[in-house]
């Protein structure tokens, strides 16, 4: 499914038997739960049998993902902070390499959090 961010919601949209399925809603959850629900109406899909693959456009991935400091990502990926600024808030959108470059970033930001070890008393 591939989630884009707006001012009011996200949209989701997803292809199956060239049926594009669009909807959108207030939370990814929310999302995920009406798309699941759509497809059991139109293409009789028992929900519990779907998993959907997200992906995100920049809008939506920041939103939903609001913890992350836009800049610290900017600088992990090589690119400028307010131009993956204007990407995070739909102003201008991404090539391709760009966007590789903020997902790589990701995933090793993600990569160094998994490795973390709290210390306790």
């Amino acid at each position: 499914m591939i989630v884009e961010g707006s001012d009011e919601a996200l949209w989701g949209r997803v292809s199956y038997d060239d049926n594009l399925i669009v909807e959108s809603a207030a939370t990814l959850q929310e999302l995920i739960a009406k798309m699941k629900s759509l497809l059991l109406a139109f293409h009789d899909i028992n929900p519990d049998d779907v998993q959907l693959n997200i992906l995100f456009d920049l809008v939506a991935l920041f939103e939903e993902f609001n913890f992350l400091n836009i800049s610290k990502v900017a600088d992990a990926s090589g690119l400028n902070g307010s131009l993956l600024r204007q990407y995070a808030t739909g102003k201008k959108f991404p090539s391709a390499k760009q966007a590789e470059k903020v997902q790589e970033a990701l995933r090793q930001i993600a990569s160094r959090l998994a490795e973390v070890h709290i210390y306790t008393k």
